[in-house]
């Protein structure tokens, strides 16, 4: 599995997975899919500022995207970013989440970052674990703040220091 930084020609594989997490999961909170102006707009956004957009290859196909950004937009939590990992539905369970975590945790130590976050979906013990196997730990667990599929959703907070 290669682990590099995202192209613009690998937006397209990047978008197919971020809708399918829309329409069939709750590890995305939104319910209206994006298309590949949408995406590209996301990725230059975050290029533009350093944080980095990391794909996960098999053959020429996108496994799974990694990424960070803004926790909040206030200067006080400047030093703190909330992490977001995607793996094509067809390849879960196999180990590409993880081998994209040690590159995006290092990133952000590079960058100066001190802490970083994930917020997940209560019921995503597959996240909760790997997130667990790096280091992270809970910190918070907020029942009903979110909504997806006609159900409420629980949030799981954990984070994990850097530097």
């Amino acid at each position: 599995m290669l682990i590099r930084h995202a192209e613009e020609a690998d937006l397209p594989g990047i978008l197919a997975i971020y809708n399918d997490a829309v329409a069939n999961t709750t590890a995305i909170w939104n319910e209206t899919e994006s298309d590949l102006e949408g995406r590209r707009l996301w990725w230059r956004e975050r290029t533009s500022r350093g944080l980095p957009v990391l794909v996960a290859v098999s053959g020429e196909r996108i496994a799974g995207y990694a990424t960070f950004g803004d926790f909040r937009p206030h200067e006080g939590y400047r030093f703190t970013v909330e992490n977001s990992i995607y793996v094509r539905a067809d390849l879960r369970g196999r180990g590409i989440a993880a081998s994209m975590m040690a590159p995006l945790i290092e990133t952000a130590g590079k960058l100066g970052m001190h802490v970083m976050v994930a917020g997940i979906e209560a019921g995503n013990l597959a996240s909760i674990r790997l997130h667990e196997r790096f280091g992270f730990r809970e910190v918070a667990r907020m029942p009903e703040v979110g909504i997806k599929f006609g159900r409420w959703l629980d949030l799981v907070l954990m984070q994990r220091m850097l530097g």
